[in-house]
């Protein structure tokens, strides 16, 4: 038997329900101790069509990371997304990042 934490089988669950295809892909992200990882995903390919981190951000605002990713994905023609959180509660850094991603441009 395997030994799940909580945001695994979370996780699970939320990725049950969204697929991200080419024109609306799937936005995820994943934390690790110290640093926060976001993906463009089409889920149809099985490819990352974007990929950036807060390595790519002078300031530690995490929502200057959402307005990034939604200026890149504007560069690749893509407007709307599939918000995949993770596994992570809705709150505190993801929050950030998805309000930076709305207020670049992104629809959800």
């Amino acid at each position: 038997m395997k030994n799940y934490n909580r945001r695994t089988i979370r996780h699970k669950r939320v990725r049950a329900k969204i697929f991200g295809t080419a024109k609306i892909p799937r936005l995820c992200i994943f934390k690790s101790n110290k640093h926060i990882y976001v993906q463009l995903i089409d889920d149809e390919k099985a490819k990352t069509l974007l990929a950036l981190s807060d390595k790519n951000i002078k300031s530690r605002n995490i929502s200057d990371l959402g307005e990034l990713i939604a200026k890149k994905a504007e560069e690749k023609k893509i407007k709307k997304i599939v918000f995949d959180r993770g596994g992570y509660q809705y709150h505190g850094q993801i929050k950030a990042l998805a309000e930076g991603a709305r207020k670049g441009g992104l629809e959800f």
